[in-house]
C-alpha cells in the first residue's frame, strides 16, 4: 500500500473526509492521490465551493496530489463516475483505491461486483424492470434472487458506489486493490453525529445549512477557506443556477434532447414538454418525475441536456493536476496518460483530449456564471494549480 487513491467531490470537505485520509495514512500509504470532481458534481449540478478551495482543503488535511475528474464524468451515473475515476487513478500509478462503505468488507463488495458482471443477472433485471421497478431496485432484487443476501449491499449509497469501483477495477483489469473503510459518525444524506468526540455530518447535510454553520463539522483550515470564499462571493448562488439552467434548456431545439446522455423510452419528449412549461427547477423535476426514474437521474439528465453532453464519451484522456505537494510531483513520471498542471497543454495531446477539454471548459464556465459574484470565462484553462 504505497500509492493510494481516493475518488471524491469534497463539496464541502469535512471531518469525515479528514478521518478517511488519516486512516489511509495510518494503514501505510506513502502517497495519497485524490481524483476530485471538477466543474460539475454527480448529483446533477455544480459544486457549491470553487475548485481551488476544495483542492486547498484536501491538501491541508493530508492529500498529496489532487487530479481532476473532468465535468463530463463528474456528473455521470455512478457506474460511469466510478469507471472514470478508477481509470485515472490507475493511469496515475496508484496501487490501492480507498473508499467509505456501510459494509467495509472489500471481499464482499468484490463478490457483489462479480455477480453484477455475469450475464445471468441481466435477464432477471429486465424482468424486474418490466414490473415498473427503478433500475436500482430491480438490480438489488435480481442480486437477491441469484445470491440471497447480496441485494442488501445494493441498497445503501456508499456500498453501491464501492461496488461500482470494484466493477470498474475488474472490468479494466487494473492493479488497484480495493480498501473499504467504515463510514464514521454520520450516514450519507443523514443528519449530524459524532465519532470519538469529533462532530460529523455528511456533505449533503452540510449543503442544507448556511456556510457559517458548517464550522463544527469541518477541519479548522477548511472552515477558514470556506469563510474566505463566502466573503469573496465565490459560493454557489442557487437562484443563478436555476435561471441559467432553464435558460439553456429553453434555447435548445427539442430534437437535441434525443442526443443527450441518459435519454431513452421517449424521455426526450417528456423533457421537451416539461421545459416549455416549467417555472422553476423543482417544477421541472416534478413534471419529469415517474416511478421509473429516480430524482438523481433526472437531475443529471437536466444538466446534461443544458450543457449538451453527448451520450458517448471516451475514457478520460489526460491527467489534469489541480494541486500537489512538491514532493509528490515526481509521481507523474510513472503516469500512463499525458499529465500536467496546464489544461491548455493537455488538450493538445489528442483529438479526444481536445473534445473532453472543451466539454469540461463549458461546464466550468457555466459553474462560474452561477457564483454569488459571477466569475470570468476560461478558468478551466487559466486557473493555476495549488502547489505547496
Amino acid at each position: 500500500m504505497d500509492f493510494t487513491g481516493i475518488i471524491a467531490e469534497y463539496d464541502p470537505f469535512h471531518n469525515g473526509h479528514a478521518a478517511q485520509i488519516a486512516a489511509v495514512r495510518a494503514a501505510g500509504a506513502q502517497c495519497i492521490a485524490v481524483c476530485m470532481s471538477s466543474g460539475a458534481v454527480q448529483r446533477g449540478g455544480v459544486p457549491i465551493l470553487p475548485e481551488r478551495v476544495r483542492v486547498q482543503a484536501a491538501l491541508a488535511a493530508g492529500a498529496d496530489i489532487v487530479i481532476a475528474l473532468p465535468a463530463p464524468y463528474a456528473c455521470a451515473t455512478a457506474e460511469q463516475f466510478a469507471a472514470a475515476g478508477v481509470y485515472l487513478l490507475a493511469a496515475l500509478g496508484c496501487d490501492t483505491l480507498a473508499f467509505g462503505a456501510e459494509t467495509p468488507d472489500a471481499g464482499a463488495l468484490l463478490d457483489a461486483a462479480r455477480l453484477l458482471q455475469c450475464e445471468e443477472i441481466d435477464d432477471v433485471i429486465r424482468k424486474n424492470l418490466a414490473t415498473g421497478m427503478t433500475y436500482a431496485a430491480a438490480r438489488a432484487e435480481a442480486a437477491d434472487t441469484l445470491r440471497p443476501g447480496t441485494g442488501t449491499l445494493l441498497r445503501t449509497p456508499n456500498n453501491i458506489l464501492g461496488i461500482e469501483y470494484c466493477k470498474a477495477i475488474l472490468a479494466q483489469h487494473t492493479p488497484l486493490t480495493p480498501f473499504a473503510l467504515p463510514r464514521l459518525g454520520a450516514a450519507h444524506g443523514g443528519g449530524a453525529g459524532e465519532h470519538a468526540g469529533t462532530p460529523m455530518a455528511s456533505a449533503s447535510f452540510l449543503r442544507s445549512l448556511p456556510q457559517p454553520d458548517w464550522e463544527p463539522f469541518v477541519p479548522a483550515r477548511a472552515a477558514e477557506l470556506y469563510g474566505k470564499a463566502a466573503a469573496e462571493g465565490l459560493l454557489l448562488d442557487g437562484a443563478k443556477f436555476e435561471t441559467a439552467i432553464l435558460t439553456l434548456l429553453r434555447m435548445q431545439k427539442p430534437e437535441n434532447f434525443a442526443q443527450v446522455r441518459g435519454v431513452s423510452e421517449g424521455l426526450e419528449n417528456r423533457l421537451a414538454a416539461a421545459v416549455r412549461e416549467a417555472n422553476s427547477m423543482d417544477d421541472l423535476y416534478t413534471r419529469l418525475k415517474t416511478k421509473r426514474y429516480p430524482h438523481a437521474r433526472l437531475r443529471r439528465l437536466v444538466l446534461d441536456a443544458a450543457l449538451q453532453l453527448p451520450a458517448e464519451l471516451p475514457m478520460p484522456p489526460y491527467l489534469h493536476v489541480l494541486g500537489a505537494r512538491k514532493t509528490a510531483l515526481p509521481r507523474l513520471k510513472q503516469a500512463t496518460l499525458p499529465a500536467g498542471t496546464a489544461l491548455a497543454d493537455l488538450v493538445r495531446s489528442s483529438a479526444e483530449a481536445e473534445k473532453i477539454g472543451r466539454l469540461h471548459s463549458k461546464a466550468t464556465d457555466f459553474s462560474s456564471l452561477c457564483r454569488e459574484k459571477i466569475q470570468p470565462m476560461g478558468l478551466a484553462f487559466t486557473a493555476k494549480a495549488v502547489v505547496i
